[in-house]
């Protein structure tokens, strides 16, 4: 590309400058063009005379310069390959750094042993000794001084600890009294011997739900959930339900691990509402599994870009206090250059090799540098320190974290993985090495000054751990330490107090049914939650989430009174101001609106799900979705929630594979209910009727947040519930209705129509089933059977294949434990024991659904699904595509009773070709109501 001074003549005749990706100097006309040549000109002549080094560091300082005169100059998106925070402004440590440092070598020890005993010959369980390694000043800097425990005045902080590095916080549990060494020596066996005897290979609250907080080993989570944690801080306190201004949310993560999407995905959330609250602090040891991060590229440059980019403080933590001399001699910022230049491949290489090699690779590049430390052996360059393992600059960095105001900050800190072990130190395969032998003990042994002999090491299987004594200098330094910063921690503690839940009238209108009027399901629950938000006892506690589809789903109507959450109020003018339904924001607002972000949703109802535990109040997250992009699409978040103990309701919307067919083949849920069933803390309900969707929540409400003998502090369970934008009537609650067989899966709801007189003596008899929008399909084939072909069908609503699939599963693991007593009935297999006839099932599901039951069911089974993919199409059309429509269920009624001899197969033949159930263009002129979300 031509420079500017070659450019054709822009407007008023000046030359335009060439337009630079970071916007500098822009497309505006050069209005003066000898002063700009001027400068120009000035510029290549400091570098023909001084270099580029001495031309970079002006650059830099008239940036600076241009900042501090308020030039709208854009900023730099990283800055040099050196700590943040210059030595003469890092502030005094307040600890004792011999304690500490002794304190830390105790934990590495336990930490490695307990990793190394784990995988000896014969039980081999895996686990990871190098995380920690690389990262325990950060961590000890953090308990020794800045993490806020659960007795603290402020509440105390929530800490989102690497998964990798939980054996280095067991160890220090063991330390402090609160494992013994026999758990420890149990990491990674929670049940031979004995359950929960043993330690969870990973931060497990629902394992260890005593001791864990928050699940952080699905890679990436970690930064998503700890960014809607304290944003969720931020909520409780603006709406006046809990002071939280005094606690912090630390987030440790990977610098591999921050490749996955969703490590990054909300960091702009974060620096959008200003939560200074937040810290992450990045472990960059430059290495994930099998190699380096960026071998070729710089992983905290790179970070470093992408979080000022975003608006967050950042933090370089890069070298030690012994490089801070060697620094203040580089006059010439040769040393600087040689640091930004250098990729992170190389700075591993370096982390294996001798001083020598340093000298001669690093240092010899210049003979500037190798003047810098010609006074340096080469043992003393080897040993020159990453910055994420001096205390005095971590501590700085966390320090100067916490007094920052208005942005969220990131420390990026550089550190070795595996430091300190000589046999890991740096190397490719550390992810992979979990054992050491005897003779890297030793070595490991000397390099941390442990009093343990060789006798010990040689006669134990590994090695054995190591404690200075209750009353030593150590525990008592780091016991006092906890008590003044409130308590141990990692630490889970259940503070909350029971809620009052309404009583039966608020559910009165659902169950009192629509009349005339046509309610789909979605609408039905909607109309619930807007009077349960009205309830004074917990009405202020429902957190109602969306991923901007509060509209979709008739949610606006909340606008103008709950209003949505936004921390900095409304500062325009609705578009929509002047109608009834005015999107209306709040810092008190009660709404979540996500934006186009499921997994932030997910993130959101995760927090407010485990705030009685994370902050002693309960919440009650209603999270409402289009049931495709819930757990298809967040089942790891949730598999997360259901392990967080989070509660709440997942509510999948506009569910099922024909009932949004507009949207065509990724909007169609044929399949949820199945990914649903393989969470076991999930309980699935896809109710058809409006009183059913009443019932369903007010039994959630009662499992989760009331008492009961079993769980007298409620269960620790998540509702999903699948509801429907199909409008329907919705019937009134039937006298003597089955409450416990909604509950439990499957109630009758009808006997068989009335027959023709001619066919009342002898009909052959059907059993019905459907569940959610399939309902009217049976209830419409009863008919048709009645009237078309004189046999007698009953209709039974299904409101949870799941549930009884999960009831099966568990009758049987009963009786297989229980021999020699009188075995116990599946609930589907007594309700329909008594039953006449074949049972036909059909939902919106693919057949998997419905026949998660099939082995319990005391008939002949027969199930219509609608397996395949979905498309764009009317619901009549793609219901007799999949044959799932009214009547297809007549075809397969009168097939099964043909298969028994109870009618002709003539009669199956003759009703297919009536019903051209295998031909879509049958029902081309068919209407439907209610179109599209």
């Amino acid at each position: 590309m031509a420079s500017g001074s070659d450019q054709s003549a822009g407007q008023g005749g000046h030359n335009r400058p060439s337009v630079i990706h970071e916007g500098l100097p822009t497309q505006l006309p050069d209005i003066d063009p000898d002063e700009t040549n001027e400068w120009l000109d000035s510029f290549d002549a400091m570098i023909g005379d001084r270099g580029r080094d001495r031309a970079r560091y002006v650059m830099l300082r008239l940036l600076e310069r241009a900042r501090e005169q308020s030039v709208g100059v854009p900023a730099l998106r990283s800055t040099d390959y050196i700590n943040t925070i210059p030595p003469e402004r890092e502030p005094w440590f307040p600890g004792d750094e011999d304690i500490e440092r002794r304190i830390r070598a105790f934990i590495r020890w336990n930490a490695a042993v307990m990793v190394s005993t784990a995988n000896r010959k014969g039980l081999e369980v895996g686990g990871h000794i190098a995380t920690y390694q690389s990262s325990a000043s950060l961590y000890e800097v953090g308990f020794n001084h800045f993490f806020r425990g659960k007795d603290h005045p402020g509440g105390g902080d929530q800490i989102y600890i690497q998964g990798h590095a939980s054996p280095g916080i067991y160890a220090r549990a063991f330390l402090e009294g609160r494992l013994d060494e026999k758990q420890l020596a149990h990491f990674r066996q929670e049940v031979q011997h004995g359950v929960h005897a043993g330690l969870s290979s990973y931060p497990h609250p629902r394992l260890m739900p005593d001791f864990w907080e928050f699940p952080t080993v699905s890679m990436g989570l970690t930064a998503l959930g700890a960014i809607y944690q304290a944003r969720f801080n931020r909520y409780l306190q603006n709406r006046g339900i809990k002071d939280t201004s005094d606690q912090r949310v630390w987030a440790f993560l990977g610098d591999g691990e921050m490749g996955e999407p969703e490590s990054l995905g909300a960091i702009g959330l974060a620096a959008r509402e200003e939560l200074d609250n937040l810290v992450f602090v990045v472990n960059c040891n430059l290495q994930q599994l099998d190699g380096p991060v960026r071998g070729n590229g710089k992983i905290i440059q790179e970070l470093e870009s992408q979080f000022r980019g975003a608006g967050w403080n950042v933090i370089k933590v890069v070298w030690g206090r012994e490089w801070d001399g060697l620094l203040a001699r580089d006059v010439d910022g040769v040393l600087v250059n040689r640091m930004n230049s250098t990729p992170d491949g190389q700075f591993q290489t370096y982390s294996v090799e001798d001083g020598g090699y340093i000298r001669d690779h690093f240092f010899g590049a210049d003979p500037r540098l190798r003047k810098m430390v010609e006074h340096m052996t080469d043992v003393q360059i080897e040993k020159l320190p990453r910055g994420g393992h001096d205390y005095r600059k971590v501590y700085a960095a966390f320090e100067a974290a916490t007094k920052q105001s208005g942005q969220p900050t990131v420390i990026l800190a550089k550190t070795i993985k595996g430091w300190t072990i000589d046999a890991l130190e740096g190397k490719n395969a550390t992810h992979q090495m979990k054992k050491l032998t005897k003779d890297d003990l030793k070595k490991f042994r000397d390099r941390l000054y442990l009093p343990i002999s060789d006798k010990d090491i040689d006669e134990s299987d590994v090695a054995p751990f190591f404690h200075p004594g209750a009353d030593s200098p150590e525990i008592e330094y780091m016991l006092e330490r906890r008590k003044q910063l409130g308590g141990s921690l990692p630490k889970r503690v259940d503070r909350s107090t029971l809620l009052k839940l309404p009583g039966d009238e608020v559910y009165k209108e659902l169950k009192q049914g629509s009349g005339k009027q046509s309610v789909a399901t979605t609408m039905a629950l909607v109309r619930l939650m807007r009077d349960l938000m009205r309830d004074k006892e917990i009405g202020q506690r429902i957190v109602p989430i969306a991923p901007d589809e509060f509209r979709t789903f008739g949610m606006d109507s909340m606008f103008p009174t709950a209003k949505i959450y936004q921390p900095a109020g409304q500062t325009y003018e609705s578009v929509d101001r002047k109608l009834l339904l005015t999107y209306k924001e709040s810092a008190q607002g009660q709404l979540l609106h996500e934006g186009i972000s499921e997994a932030g949703a997910m993130a959101s109802a995760t927090a407010a799900g485990s705030t009685y535990s994370t902050h002693g109040e309960h919440m009650i997250p209603f999270y409402i979705f289009y049931s495709m992009f819930g757990f298809q699409r967040t089942g790891d978040s949730i598999w997360a929630m259901a392990d967080q103990l989070s509660r709440g309701f997942l509510i999948g919307a506009t569910a099922g594979r024909t009932t949004l067919t507009g949207e065509g083949l990724q909007h169609a849920d044929g399949h949820s209910p199945l990914l649903a069933a393989t969470n076991p803390a999930v309980v699935h309900y896809d109710p058809a009727m409006a009183y059913e969707v009443a019932h369903i929540v007010q039994d959630g409400l009662r499992r989760m947040y009331g008492e009961s003998e079993a769980h007298p502090q409620g269960e620790n369970v998540i509702f999903y519930m699948t509801v429907y934008n199909e409008p329907i009537a919705q019937p009134a609650e039937p006298e003597n209705l089955d409450v416990e067989g909604l509950l439990k899966g499957i109630y009758h709801v009808a006997t068989p129509p009335e027959l023709p007189e001619s066919a009342r003596d002898g009909a052959p008899r059907v059993q019905l089933l459907a569940s959610g929008v399939g309902f009217p399909w049976i209830t419409e084939a009863a008919r048709l059977l009645a009237e078309d072909w004189g046999v007698a069908a009953d209709t039974w609503s299904v409101t949870s294949w799941n549930e009884l699939a999960r009831d099966g599963v568990e009758t049987e693991r009963w009786n297989l434990n229980h021999p020699g007593e009188s075995p116990r009935t599946p609930y589907i297999t007594d309700k329909l024991k008594e039953a006449e006839g074949p049972i036909v099932a059909v939902s919106d599901y693919m057949r998997a659904v419905p026949n998660q039951m099939a082995k319990w069911v005391p008939t002949d089974y027969h199930v219509l699904g609608t397996d395949g993919f979905g498309f764009a199409d009317t619901r009549p059309a793609a219901r007799r595509y999949f044959q799932v429509d009214a009547q297809s269920v007549v075809v397969q009624a009168l097939a099964a009773l043909a298969a028994r001899g109870e009618v002709k197969p003539e009669t199956v033949q003759e009703a297919f070709a009536k019903y051209r159930i295998d031909d879509p263009t049958a029902v081309s002129g068919v209407k439907q109501e209610g179109g599209d979300a």
